[in-house]
């Protein structure tokens, strides 16, 4: 997702309301609030890394089976999702403060609860990791644990849970100036991650890579060029052949790979390479389709309303991931989806994503909406779920998010 700088006054403004608590912890507090995906980290101060043991907690360990599904049959499952979007994966900052720098409040047990009651079977936990590994590329032991409570969260709820390297594009820019760096610290992170938590059920995914790309390059957000999308597939193998590599149940887990910026454009979608001989993949794609209605841009060509007249858009890019994606034996997961509160036109979004998510099922692709906890203020207003009192802006659109993805 694209990045807005937020302003002094915004922040200034977050910044008086982080007396408020998050429902079920009552000492978690608020600081400057970010962009819905990407925003400069400026506004906030560095926390202290933390000097927390090495060895994870007894309490922090899960195990559980991977059955012998495929990557389809498991997906297959699965109905809808909710991303915990902007706070594991806040990035500029260092040590497990970190997660309440950009003004969502510490995640709780009872957060989880309440997305997963409310009829959520999937929750994607964003987290950036960059930020938090020494020059060795070595994981910051508390916030590995920190990690690993929140997806703890989610496991023992019983969703499924996709765990992902997020907002990492300071340094994993996907160029050949850049790629043998990149490449290594990629595999030397997820080894990480693949060993802490191999031994976990098939109710834990893990998806590589989110959005990789060149920051800022002029096809930033239209496919890359050929040798970006090459870039991206050499990372997809990496990060593939380091978690098998860990064993146990990761030889077997479902691992999700993407496209250039996780488009699904045909230009990105079209070199992105199916790996063969592995039936426990698949492809994680973003879809804030169509652009025009999902986000406020204020042009002249910006809609408000959602009367079916663009279904088409939505229509023809399921069946482009369909068919190049599906067809081939490679589910597809859209790990990222929303509209944003455009004046509180909930019924508008939920007309919206009535066409959307009946289209995405008639495909069979789950999809997980991008919520970064902004529903009347702040940027990119993508909130659904008040993590302060674990209560929904918007139950018309919830409404609606579950009622549409429900398998008849």
């Amino acid at each position: 997702m694209r990045s807005v700088k937020l302003t002094a006054l915004f922040a200034a403004a977050l910044i008086a309301v982080s007396a408020f608590t998050s429902c079920g912890d009552s000492n978690s507090s608020s600081a400057p609030s970010s962009s819905a995906a990407e925003t400069v980290s400026s506004v906030t101060t560095e926390a202290e890394p933390s000097s927390e043991a090495e060895a994870p907690a007894a309490d922090l360990a899960r195990s559980g089976e991977v059955r012998d599904l495929s990557a389809a049959e498991l997906v297959a499952e699965m109905t809808t999702g909710w991303n915990l979007g902007n706070s594991l994966d806040v990035f500029g900052k260092s040590g497990t403060a970190a997660e309440v720098a950009w003004g969502n409040p510490k995640t709780t047990k009872e957060m989880i609860d309440a997305v997963v009651g409310k009829g959520f079977d999937i929750i994607r936990v964003p987290v950036t990791w960059g930020d938090h590994v020494d020059e060795q590329n070595k994981i910051d032991a508390a916030w590995m644990s920190r990690v690993q409570e929140v997806v703890n969260y989610v496991y023992d709820s019983g969703a499924y849970v996709i765990l992902n390297s997020h907002h990492e594009e300071a340094w994993r820019i996907t160029d050949n100036a850049h790629i043998e760096e990149v490449d290594k610290k990629t595999a030397e992170i997820w080894a990480q991650i693949a060993e802490r938590f191999k031994d976990y059920g098939d109710h834990l995914i893990f998806e590589g890579l989110n959005e990789p790309r060149v920051k800022g390059s002029k096809e930033e957000w239209t496919g890359g060029t050929e040798e970006g999308r090459a870039c991206v597939n050499r990372l997809n193998k990496t990060f593939i052949d380091t978690v098998r590599a860990t064993g146990g149940n990761n030889q077997n887990r479902l691992l999700l790979l993407t496209t250039y910026a996780s488009a699904c454009s045909s230009k990105a979608i079209k070199d992105a390479e199916l790996p063969t001989g592995d039936k426990h993949l698949g492809f994680s794609i973003h879809a804030y389709t169509p652009y025009a209605f999902t986000y406020k841009s204020g042009e002249s060509w910006e809609l408000f309303k959602w009367d079916g007249s663009h279904d088409s858009e939505i229509l023809g890019m399921m069946y482009d991931l369909k068919e190049t994606f599906i067809d081939n034996g490679f589910p597809v997961i859209i790990t990222e989806y929303g509209a944003v509160n455009k004046d509180g036109n909930d019924e508008e979004v939920a007309k919206w994503a009535a066409s959307y998510l009946e289209t995405a099922k008639t495909v069979g692709i789950p999809c997980v909406w991008w919520d970064n906890g902004y529903y009347t203020s702040g940027n990119e207003l993508f909130g659904i779920f008040n993590r302060k009192t674990c209560q929904w802006y918007t139950e018309t659109v919830v409404d609606t998010l579950i009622k549409s993805s429900a398998k008849s």
